[in-house]
């Protein structure tokens, strides 16, 4: 049994036990991460779901580690000390084991916000995503 529901969000079609890999394409950026991300917040999936590059249907799937994960430096260390969004990564694959169908978008002027927040941070040379 699981200690915690994790979740993943992306514009990538899969099913139930297909693996999520690190050094896939990754949901942000054109370079590939060494890690992958998750989260035990569905709205920090959603996000994630949001803002995946790609022309297909945003999708929440829950997953599971198959190894070890860690705080996500890029949400604790930077923006949200403590990590309240309950971000994650892994050298890991993660396994999905299901779909999250009914959630909710994020408002359209909130979402127009962090894009445009991404996009600032491209000028200036930095990407939402520390590797």
């Amino acid at each position: 049994m699981r200690e915690w529901t994790y979740y993943h969000g992306t514009r990538a079609d899969l099913k139930t036990g297909d693996m999520l890999m690190p050094g896939s394409n990754p949901n942000f950026g054109q370079e590939a991460l060494s890690h992958i991300y998750l989260a035990r917040t569905l709205d920090a999936a959603i996000w994630g779901a949001e803002l995946a590059l790609g022309d297909g249907p945003e999708r929440i799937y829950i997953v599971e580690a198959t190894g070890p994960i860690e705080d996500d430096p890029n949400v604790t260390d930077k923006r949200f000390p403590g990590n309240p969004t309950k971000s994650f990564r892994s050298l890991k694959p993660l396994r999905v084991i299901g779909e999250v169908k009914d959630w909710q978008s994020h408002p359209k002027e909130a979402l127009e916000a962090m894009k445009t927040g991404i996009a600032e941070l491209a000028k200036q040379g930095m990407g939402p995503i520390d590797n």
